[in-house]
């Protein structure tokens, strides 16, 4: 390594983003079209970016804001976590992206060495987390082979085997890479079973709005849980980079040690981005309601094309913007064959790998307008038949 030295251990260990290696398959493929990033096509509020847009004169948006949010919008989610959430007794820290708000998280509840709790397929991101703050011991629970929903069996005895007992467990509700919803029986039992051990519950509800076929999303509430919410995908913010965290108000010290975290990362997140979720917040959920209902469609349209695989073998799509799906048994090393639709059918998924699920692939059905949607689904749908009739020939 030279001049530079010898690299952290913990940085060197780290998985690799998978978007950031998808991001170079994209580039090496011609005109592919991409159903592989969580992102939605559309925009956020017209009102809103209007409205923002004002904003940029003024000289407060250029200066630093206080480090938990803009109280203004900080007093709104507070009101939403109530009115929506049902989270009465939880406090609110603004973070740039959801991501950052479980870093912050991780850097909050654990140190190195305790053992972490997560459920295959889990989200990708959170993993990393994990790994580049020094926890080695991450112990990934199975889902429902059916359901995909994470197994509570196996966690109760996980929590009153493993010693000490693991500091964190965490779930995606509704799931990314999944796309199924924890039933709120099953997400009670979870709590329960965290509570009792000793541990932390981190549910990441990202997806809260999208929720289908009647099926509707709740949270739950607790000294022992922290709930984690986005602006990116509801509100179509996802570059404008707005999270927040819901903690409990009663752990006394949880705020100064969250607050010494913010100040040595973003120190607060972009004033203007904050600006823009408070005006897309007034907005209010029946606005994200009318985006996503016109989502059911991509997914049928997916559902279609992942025919090929045989019906048994597509799960998801209760909730969030994501269907998975199995591939034939042979196809284990599923980066190969997203790279092989990525150059032969200019088609763009996730490897299941990614996820803790080698032989699997992530279908996102937000991030393309239906027509776009249809061709897409077109090339994937070729791409899968031709894979499980004569495999991957070039």
């Amino acid at each position: 390594m030279g001049s530079f030295g010898k690299l952290a251990k913990r940085a060197l260990d780290t998985n690799m983003p998978v978007m950031v290696e998808i991001q170079e398959v994209i580039r090496g493929a011609k005109n592919a079209m991409s159903l592989a990033q969580g992102v939605v096509y559309w925009q956020p509020p017209k009102q809103a970016l209007e409205k923002v847009k004002e904003l940029v004169w003024e000289p407060h948006v250029s200066r630093y804001g206080a480090d938990e949010g803009i109280p203004e919008l900080r007093e709104a989610l507070t009101v939403k976590l109530k009115k929506e959430n049902n989270l009465v007794n939880s406090s609110v820290m603004v973070t740039s992206g959801a991501n950052q708000a479980f870093v912050n998280l991780v850097l909050a509840l654990c140190d190195p060495g305790d053992s972490v709790v997560m459920f295959a397929p889990y989200y990708f991101n959170a993993y990393m987390s994990f790994q580049m703050t020094g926890i080695t011991d991450i112990l990934v629970g199975p889902g429902n082979p059916k359901t995909l929903h994470p197994d509570a069996d196996w966690l109760e005895k996980i929590l009153s085997e493993t010693k000490p007992v693991p500091k964190v467990v965490t779930v995606v509700n509704p799931g990314n890479p999944s796309g199924t919803y924890i039933p709120d029986p099953l997400l009670k039992r979870i709590s329960d079973l965290c509570r009792e051990a000793g541990s932390w519950l981190i549910v990441d509800n990202t997806y809260e709005y999208f929720m289908y076929d009647g099926l509707k999303h709740s949270c739950i509430e607790g000294d022992h849980i922290v709930n984690i919410f986005s602006f990116s995908k509801a509100y179509g913010m996802m570059g404008w980079r707005v999270g927040y965290i819901a903690y409990p108000s009663s752990v006394n010290e949880f705020a100064t040690q969250l607050l010494k975290i913010q100040d040595n990362i973003p120190i607060c997140a972009s004033i203007l981005s904050q600006y823009l979720a408070l005006y897309s917040l007034e907005m209010g959920p029946d606005w994200v309601a009318d985006q996503v209902k016109d989502l059911v469609k991509n997914r049928e349209i997916l559902l279609e094309a992942l025919s090929p695989l045989g019906e048994d073998s597509v799960k998801g799509g209760e909730g969030a913007i994501y269907l998975w799906a199995k591939l034939p048994d042979k196809f284990v090393d599923d980066f190969k064959v997203v790279r092989w639709l990525a150059t032969k059918h200019g088609v763009v998924v996730i490897p299941g790998g990614a996820c803790g699920c080698p032989g699997h692939v992530r279908i996102s059905f937000g991030g393309l307008i239906e027509p776009d949607c249809r061709a897409a689904a077109d090339r994937l749908k070729k791409g899968l038949e031709e894979l499980v009739s004569g495999g991957m020939v070039e």
